[in-house]
């Protein structure tokens, strides 16, 4: 299948599979949308380079995925926009069921600081040379990611401490 690429988005990606040729693991479209997979460990180098030099200089956000395989279960996602030329492009890693872990890109734009936060509390993704690598919505103690698939839908009883619903009688 071919992509229906603009000029814009097809120079970036053309400029991309050039430079990055051994990195980039795949290029296509779903949805009206371009996705490029990259290997994991280049993904700061990457990011520079969209940055950069294709003029992608918006990170709108960066998202987890839990693809629940057996090979490289978790995915990140980062979504990426090139205001000049009014283009967005999702760029994904996959990474392993254990220890999944990617560098931060937070060097590069720093508004991935709270995205990898969410990341790493909902799906235990770690990111390395983060800045403030804590949680963003669970107690620090909590040992469970609540946005993997195996994490029950209601919770896991006992686990935190639950506000009491049951108003005062008076």
């Amino acid at each position: 299948m071919e992509l229906q690429l603009s000029p814009a988005l097809q120079e970036t990606i053309d400029k991309l599979t050039e430079s990055y040729s051994d990195k980039v693991v795949d290029v296509y479209q779903s949805s009206g949308d371009t996705f490029v997979r990259v290997d994991p460990e280049a993904i700061v180098e990457i990011s520079k380079f969209l940055k950069n030099e294709c003029r992608f200089i918006y990170l709108s956000d960066v998202f987890g995925t839990d693809r629940y395989t057996s090979e490289d279960r978790f995915e990140v996602i980062y979504n990426l926009m090139s205001l000049r030329d009014q283009e967005r492009l999702f760029v994904k890693v996959w990474l392993p069921e254990e220890d999944p872990q990617v560098d931060s890109v937070t060097e590069v734009w720093s508004s991935a600081n709270w995205h990898e936060r969410e990341v790493y509390d909902m799906f235990g993704i770690r990111f390395r040379n983060h800045p403030d690598h804590r949680r963003i919505y669970m107690p620090e103690d909590f040992q469970y990611y609540p946005l993997r698939k195996e994490f029950p839908l209601l919770g896991i009883p006992g686990s935190i401490e639950m506000p009491n619903t049951t108003p005062d009688k008076e």
